[in-house]
C-alpha cells in the first residue's frame, strides 16, 4: 500500500527527523503533539499539527487511544512511532491493524517478543545466539540459587524493561533481597510487570549492537556501533563501526543478528544488542530493541542508507535492500546533548533555550529540536541535539567532532557540552574500545574540578 500521509506520534529531535525524511520522499507529514509542543519545531516543521491532550506523557504520548483518534482525524493513511513512548507497544500495533492503519514497526507478535526479556531471550537461543547466563526468579530463595550458580556479581533486570532503566548491580549476597525487591515494585510501577531475572555481570565489558532490517522473509545487518560510554546504562556517546574489535568477533555478532531476524521473521529496523567480553573476546546477546534508535544516525553515516525511508519502504510491502548492496565505509561518532548539569549528579534543568548555535561543515549533522526561545519542559527526556561527526576513519571523525563541539553553543538551560568536550579529548577515550565502566572512571576525575571551577567563578573574590 502507498503512504501517502503519515501521523507522527512522537516528540524532539526525531519527529523533526521524520518530518525531514518524509519531504524528501513526497508524504504528507500530521504531527501529534501535546499541548507544550503545539509551538514547537517539529510542529513547524510537520505539515500540520493535531493535539492530542496535555503536557504529561500518560494523557498524550502514551495513550493509544489518542494517537489513533489523532491519526484517523487527520485520515493519515500510517502511523511512525519514533523511539520511546509507544514505539514498541504491541496494543499501539495491534490497534493500528483494527483501525486500518500501517504501524510503521514490527507486528505485535514482534513486538511483544522483543520487548518481554526472557521471550527475547528464548528466541537468541532458539536461533543459535549464546546468552548471558541468567533466568527468570519468582523468589528471592530461586534467586539466591540461580546467583550462585551462575556467579556472582549479578544483574537484577525487570522483565518488561528497556532504554537502561529497571537494571541493578549485586555483588554482595546480602543485598539481594532489598534489590530485587526494589526492582519488582519499580517493575511493576514503571512498565506493569513485575517479574524479573538474573543474569551474571560480565566485566569488563563493551555495549555493542547490530543495526538490523528485515522485510519478514530476509533480514540484513547494516553493521555495528558501539554503545559503551554510559552512565546509569543510558548511553552517552555511539560510534560506528565500533572500535578494536577482532574481525571474527564483528563477523559473529553480524551474523547472529541476521540470524534472529530470520528466525522472527522480523519487519522493520531493529537492533539487537550484545555484551562483548573482553577477556575472552566473546560476545552475548542481551536485548532485542523492536524500533528505530536514537543512535541511528552513526550507522547511516557509514552506510549512507536512510533509515527512516527503509522503514516506511517496508511498512508499504517492499523488499529491503539485499546484504550484498551495503557498503560500510569509513567512521562516525555521536554525542548527546541533554539538557542536565553534569556537574550535580546530572540534574536535568528544565527551562528555555536563549540561544543556539550549532556547527556545520565536512562531515558535521545535527539532529535538534532547539532554537532561541525552544521551551525545554519538565516532563520529557531531556535531549536537545544529537552532533555525529564523521570521517574517513576514526580519527578523522574524532578530529571533526573536537572542532564541532567547541563551535557548539546552547544558553538558558544547563548542558553537558563541556562533558563532551573533555571526554573527546581523553587519551584513553581516542584509543577506542572503552568499557561499559570507563565512563564511571573518567567522571570521577573531571566533575570534581568542574565544580570547583563553577565555583570559582561565581566567587565575588575571582
Amino acid at each position: 500500500m502507498l503512504i501517502r500521509r503519515i501521523l507522527v506520534a512522537n516528540r524532539g529531535e526525531i519527529a523533526a527527523r521524520i518530518v525531514r525524511t518524509c519531504d524528501r520522499l513526497g508524504i504528507e507529514t500530521v504531527l501529534a503533539a501535546s499541548e507544550a509542543d503545539l509551538d514547537s519545531v517539529p510542529a513547524r516543521l510537520a505539515g500540520s499539527v493535531i493535539c492530542i491532550g496535555p503536557a504529561r506523557p500518560a494523557a498524550s504520548y502514551l495513550s493509544v487511544n489518542a494517537v489513533i483518534a489523532a491519526a484517523l482525524a487527520a485520515r493519515a493513511d500510517a502511523i511512525h512511532p519514533g523511539y520511546g513512548f509507544l514505539a514498541e507497544n504491541a496494543g499501539l500495533a495491534r490497534a493500528c491493524a483494527a483501525a486500518g492503519l500501517i504501524f510503521i514497526g514490527p507486528a505485535a507478535a514482534q513486538l511483544a517478543g522483543a520487548g518481554d526479556k526472557l521471550r527475547a531471550r528464548e528466541n537468541a537461543l532458539a536461533a543459535g545466539l549464546p546468552v548471558v547466563p541468567g533466568g527468570e526468579v519468582c523468589d528471592v530463595g530461586a534467586a539466591h540459587r540461580l546467583a550462585r550458580e551462575i556467579g556472582w556479581p549479578v544483574l537484577v533486570k525487570a522483565v518488561g524493561g528497556g532504554g537502561g532503566r529497571g537494571i541493578r548491580q549485586v555483588g554482595d549476597p546480602r543485598d539481594l533481597r532489598p534489590a530485587i525487591e526494589r526492582a519488582v515494585a519499580e517493575a511493576g510501577a514503571a512498565f506493569g510487570d513485575p517479574r524479573v531475572y538474573l543474569e551474571r555481570f560480565v566485566a569488563p565489558g563493551r555495549h555493542v549492537e547490530v543495526q538490523l532490517l528485515a522485510d519478514g522473509d530476509n533480514a540484513i545487518h547494516l553493521g555495528d556501533r558501539d554503545c559503551s560510554v554510559q552512565r546509569r546504562y543510558q548511553k552517552l556517546v555511539e560510534e560506528a563501526p565500533a572500535p578494536r574489535l577482532t574481525a571474527r568477533l564483528r563477523a559473529g555478532m553480524h551474523q547472529a543478528a541476521a540470524a534472529l531476524g530470520a528466525h522472527m521473521r522480523y519487519r522493520g529496523a531493529g537492533t539487537v544488542e550484545f555484551l562483548v567480553d573482553t577477556r575472552r573476546d566473546a560476545f552475548y546477546f542481551l536485548e532485542m530493541n523492536a524500533r528505530i534508535q536514537v543512535e541511528h544516525p552513526v550507522t547511516e553515516a557509514v552506510c549512507g542508507i536512510d533509515i527512516v525511508a527503509e522503514q516506511i519502504w517496508v511498512a508499504e510491502g517492499h523488499p529491503c535492500p539485499a546484504q550484498e548492496s551495503v557498503a560500510i565505509a569509513g567512521h562516525a561518532i555521536e554525542c548527546r546533548i541533554n539538557a542536565e548539569d553534569w556537574t550535580r549528579d546530572f540534574e536535568p534543568s528544565p527551562g528555555t533555550v536563549t540561544a543556539a548555535v550549532f556547527p556545520a561543515g565536512d562531515g558535521i549533522r545535527v539532529d535538534t529540536c532547539v532554537q532561541a526561545g525552544t521551551p525545554v519542559p519538565p516532563f520529557y527526556d531531556p535531549l536537545l541535539a544529537k552532533l555525529i561527526a564523521g570521517g574517513k576513519d576514526r580519527g578523522e571523525a574524532l578530529r571533526r567532532l573536537r572542532g564541532a563541539l567547541a563551535r557548539c553553543e546552547i544558553s538558558g538551560v544547563a548542558t553537558n557540552l563541556a562533558m563532551h568536550a573533555r571526554l573527546v579529548a581523553d587519551e584513553e577515550f581516542a584509543r577506542g574500545g572503552v568499557d561499559t565502566a570507563w565512563f564511571s572512571r573518567f567522571l570521577a576525575g573531571h566533575t570534581a574540578p568542574a565544580r570547583e571551577a563553577r565555583a570559582g567563578a561565581r566567587s565575588p573574590d575571582g
